[in-house]
């Protein structure tokens, strides 16, 4: 009875996570980038797969533009710098653009809009958008990173005269010190997936051909489609409370 408790709880943690649609297309985008690595350009089946996993993957954003619209009205805290306001500001109009034009792009590719030329240029232009976005994102963590260190480094300074007192003060600051680690890794995993991406929008933009090719490309977004799966899976404790 033990064991079958223990099936029946990974089972439901497993529909639990994949019954959202962002950890579905993550997956899909996993698929597609694996693919193109292996096909590395060429014609075959793993070239087939990234074709039709990519277009499959803009049923999944339907509507998805509402999301960074929304982020966009929403006012950021009080405590969040200017720059930083800006930049994420900026990315959600960005990579908002790219999420709308991308639908055009799904409606030429399934026949709906027959304009290959401008079709072409809308791709272009909403791949440059996402990769813009993402180079805002980058910056946005960067200038956050630098922000949560420096307020770890006052915590680490208050911790250490508060240390062996055995006060509701120190639990607070070794509770905060755990927060701040915990942010800061989050922070760093965003930073690397940005920067990766930002190497995927060059290679499916052309920008450099003869340095980030296909493979390089499809090993790139691979990574960062892995982090992502990563980062959606739901918290430790929620299985546990299944079992």
């Amino acid at each position: 009875m033990a064991t079958v408790d223990v099936a029946r709880a990974e089972i439901a943690f497993l529909v639990m996570y994949l019954n959202k649609a962002e950890t579905r297309d993550k997956i899909c985008r996993a698929i597609q980038y694996g693919s193109k690595f292996i096909s590395a350009g060429e014609p075959g089946v793993a070239s087939q797969v990234d074709k039709t996993t990519s277009l499959a993957r803009k049923v999944f954003r339907l509507a998805k533009t509402l999301n960074e619209l929304q982020a966009l009205l929403t006012p950021a805290p009080k405590t969040t710098p200017l720059p930083i306001v800006l930049l994420g500001k900026a990315k959600n109009a960005l990579v908002g653009t790219f999420l709308f034009l991308d639908q055009i792009v799904w409606a030429g590719r399934t026949g709906i809009y027959k304009d290959a030329e401008r079709l072409n240029l809308i791709s272009r232009i909403s791949l440059f958008c996402w990769m813009a976005g993402t180079a805002c994102t980058a910056l946005a963590e960067i200038a956050e990173i630098t922000r949560l260190g420096t307020i770890s480094n006052k915590v680490q300074r208050d911790l250490k005269l508060a240390r062996g007192t055995g006060s509701i003060e120190e639990a607070k600051l070794r509770e905060q010190r755990r927060e701040n680690l915990k942010k800061s890794r989050e922070r760093s995993l965003n930073l690397i997936k940005s920067l990766m991406d930002i190497v995927v929008a060059a290679g499916l933009l052309q920008l450099a051909p003869r340095t980030i090719t296909p493979r390089v490309t499809g090993g790139f977004g691979f990574i960062t489609s892995a982090i992502s799966c990563y980062q959606l899976l739901p918290p430790a404790s929620t299985k546990a409370k299944e079992v």
